[in-house]
């Protein structure tokens, strides 16, 4: 018997677009010999006839399987459509895919290909080379390319070039180490929550380059609480490595009292001018902070950096953040009733976070199993699969 590769679709009122949807994806089983190709629809009770399209493609189709239950957004059906599919299909693959004709069935041969040769995450990227969004207006796109480039750089992942798409293929054996409960986000910022997660337990990615039309049926369900959510998602999805993240604040605390302690040296024991003594106390910090990171905070990573490349690096950022400590600390001693210690804690408090932030994504920046197709293959690819 071959493996399974299932589809889910998530929908909520599309009844004009899921039959052409699910037939064209049917379409597809001849062209894959390894796997049988199934479809699981989650629908949240559409009340537009969604499911009676559904249930008499049924009949057509002895691979297509019908999932109902309340609207409660775009995560919550997907997190069902998951676990059905584990718990009684139990395929090898798993696709995400919408159900609105965006995403072209054409291209799931391909996943199902790279999949087979040893990736466990493929991603139908809009913003990889050779990707397009034809149908996009210029606002749509730079708000897109926004939240792409603020996951990637708040959630300290690989440069991934479309964290939000919503066409991928997933091994199950990658996603049975994620923890899906953890996932509690409802909405759209599922997708970018379940790539940092798998991610996290490495899963090896490709991005496949895709046109992504717009919708020729219904409309977008992306509401203002889903644009809300998924600002939220992104600090969730930061503080994820909760470990490591509490050791830099460790570390960090530590830079604060050894800065703080040789600022009151200098100042009340040795009567050294506070302008002199600050950026004193912010360098000797500097050097300890990253002695503790170094044998410490991120002796796991996988950084291929040479110890003085860690130092010239994490010395970089900490100078723009002792930079940046400061002048925030001379700001504040301009305003009356000022006190240099509280403000010299405001600016360490603002510079540690940048500390964490850089040194995460660069200093000690962790070598990821990321690939992207060649160029050449990748714009060869998008030509030949266009979206219907």
């Amino acid at each position: 018997m071959k493996p399974k590769a299932c589809v889910i679709l998530p929908t909520y009122n599309e009844a004009e677009n899921i039959q052409l949807v699910i037939q064209n994806i049917f379409k597809q089983a001849t062209k894959i010999a390894s796997h049988d190709l199934h479809v699981l629809v989650v629908d949240d009770n559409s009340p537009d006839n969604t499911q009676g399209i559904v249930r008499e493609l049924m009949d057509q189709y002895c691979n297509l399987h019908l999932l109902t239950g309340q609207k409660k957004g775009l995560g919550e059906a997907y997190k069902r459509g998951i676990k059905y599919a584990q718990d009684l299909l139990s395929p090898d693959l798993i696709f995400e895919m919408d159900a609105d004709g965006q995403h072209d069935p054409k291209l799931i041969p391909l996943f199902i290909l790279l999949a087979n040769h040893g990736f466990s995450l493929i991603i139908g990227s809009r913003f990889a080379p050779g990707g397009a969004t034809p149908d996009f207006s210029f606002w749509r796109k730079a708000i897109s390319l926004l939240g792409n480039w603020m996951i990637r750089f708040l959630g300290g992942i690989p440069r991934i070039q479309d964290c939000t798409s919503g066409f991928r293929c997933i091994k199950s054996e990658s996603l049975a180490k994620c923890n899906l409960k953890f996932l509690s986000t409802r909405g759209y910022s599922f997708q970018s929550s379940l790539l940092c997660e798998l991610l996290r337990t490495g899963a090896k990615v490709i991005e496949v380059p895709i046109t992504f039309p717009d919708r020729i049926h219904g409309e977008s369900k992306l509401s203002l609480k889903d644009q809300v959510e998924f600002i939220i998602n992104i600090a969730k999805i930061r503080f994820r490595q909760s470990e490591e993240f509490v050791k830099f604040c460790v570390v960090g605390s530590s830079g604060v009292i050894v800065n703080l302690s040789l600022y009151i040296v200098l100042t009340r024991l040795f009567s050294i001018d506070f302008k002199i003594a600050a950026p004193i106390a912010i360098e000797f910090s500097i050097l300890t902070n990253f002695f503790f990171n170094h044998i410490w905070t991120f002796k796991n990573r996988n950084s291929k950096a040479s110890s003085f490349i860690k130092l010239f690096r994490f010395h970089f950022v900490a100078g723009l953040a002792g930079i940046i400590n400061y002048l925030i600390f001379l700001a504040l001693m301009c305003l009356p009733y000022s006190y240099d210690i509280i403000a010299n804690l405001i600016g360490i408090g603002v510079g540690m976070f940048i500390n964490y932030f850089l040194n995460s994504l660069w200093t000690w920046r962790e070598i990821k199993l990321q690939q992207n197709l060649p160029k050449q293959n990748q714009i060869s690819s998008n030509k030949n699969h266009k979206a219907p």
